[in-house]
């Protein structure tokens, strides 16, 4: 299984809109057809095509925040590949791409302190919680990068 991070366009710029995730997963999840709308009229936000070999089995997208910092926005995988290990091979590939970045030194993520999954799973790549986003609704996790 061959996962890869590519970038969307006229060819797989469908297939990215058709994903979806379970109804329990809903409220966790941004609507991918919006967050290209998002990407594509601002600037900074650097979007993604998961692949499984090659067929389109997910989505990232993160933002420069400032010179220093990215946020990861969006990451979800289709529900019919999900429990397979293609999130956590995702994940590391996007890290590895926004460390490449000149000047990052944080890379953070948000997540809904109710779901779940996402502490653990965003520990276990170093991201530490720091507390409560801006509008207090998503918990902030952050890795810190030594420059």
């Amino acid at each position: 299984m061959a996962i890869s991070l590519r970038p969307i366009d006229i060819h797989n710029y469908e297939a990215v809109c058709d994903l979806d995730v379970a109804d329990t997963q809903q409220n966790y999840v941004a609507c991918n057809m919006w967050s290209l709308v998002e990407a594509q009229f601002n600037q900074g936000y650097t979007t993604r095509a998961i692949y499984r070999n090659e067929e389109v089995v997910g989505f990232f997208m993160w933002v420069a925040q400032t010179g220093h910092s990215v946020s990861i926005w969006r990451f979800m995988i289709d529900l019919k590949f999900q429990q397979q290990g293609i999130g956590r091979e995702a994940l590391s590939l996007a890290l590895e791409q926004i460390k490449s970045l000149t000047d990052v030194k944080q890379i953070e993520i948000c997540y809904m302190p109710s779901n779940p999954v996402a502490k653990a799973f965003y520990s276990s790549f170093g991201f530490q919680e720091v507390g409560m986003d801006d509008e207090g609704e998503d918990m902030l996790a952050v890795i810190e990068l030594s420059q």
